[in-house]
């Protein structure tokens, strides 16, 4: 396969392969082995992961993986507002695709809490989330091709609460009128203190909205994955 050209910022690396199995193979090796060395110097870690199809093989091949699970705190970097056994449920994925084989001893911290709003459900996840590692230790997000990452949505009228760099706040309710469901995200400023972040993404038009973040790197509010570009990055894409 031909490496696609772009002009990266410094010290944002990328892993391109050939197909959608070997990057998730390499991506789960990659997070393996930084949870592996995270767990030689700390009593537990942190991994919070993204929905969608893309990062289904990811989630398979890391399952497989023999760490010391038991002391893995998972969650997602956001969350549809709809029950478990709901299609649109990012939980559903991740305990039908992740939490299994090895990795079923992890501890799951869910984004989906009582309420008939994530307005209404805010205390309780917040309540859920004080016992989770922190800074995150893995984030692994992908991108949509308005260039939203997790649910900071540029047309959600919460994006610069939830994108605010300085913000003490945890996770955030989003309502992008683009979107059929009312959201919960992670926020900016707990998402970009993780040591370690991947970009996972698959296929040309996702190519092609990197590229565009790319050209104009300082308008984070019309592309809200251009606040995660920096030095430490790391892109993971296939065709």
């Amino acid at each position: 396969m031909r490496t696609p050209e772009m002009d990266l910022p410094p010290g944002v690396e990328a892993h391109f392969g050939a197909s959608a199995q070997q990057v998730a193979l390499d991506l789960a090796g990659t997070v393996a082995t930084f949870l592996e060395g995270r767990l030689l110097k700390a009593e537990r870690v942190s991994l919070a992961v993204s929905g969608g199809s893309t990062p289904v093989p990811f989630f398979h091949a890391l399952s497989l993986k023999q760490l010391d699970w038991g002391r893995v705190d998972v969650l997602l970097a956001d969350e549809r507002w709809v029950g478990e056994t709901d299609l649109a449920s990012n939980t559903r994925l991740v305990k039908e695709n992740l939490l299994r084989n090895n990795a079923a001893a992890a501890r799951y911290f869910s984004l989906k809490q009582k309420g008939s709003t994530p307005e209404e459900g805010l205390d309780a996840v917040k309540k859920e989330l004080a016992t989770l590692t922190l800074p995150l230790d893995v984030l692994i997000l992908g991108m949509g091709n308005d260039g939203h990452t997790a649910s900071l949505f540029p047309d959600a009228p919460e994006l610069a609460h939830a994108m605010d760099a300085q913000s003490r706040n945890l996770v955030a309710a989003m309502t992008p009128p683009s979107q059929e469901q009312q959201r919960i995200t992670l926020t900016y400023a707990l998402m970009h203190g993780a040591r370690f972040t991947a970009l996972h993404l698959k296929g040309n038009d996702k190519l092609a909205t990197l590229k565009l973040a790319l050209s104009q790197p300082d308008e984070l509010f019309v592309m809200p994955v251009r606040g995660f570009l920096k030095p430490g990055l790391q892109v993971f894409w296939s065709p």
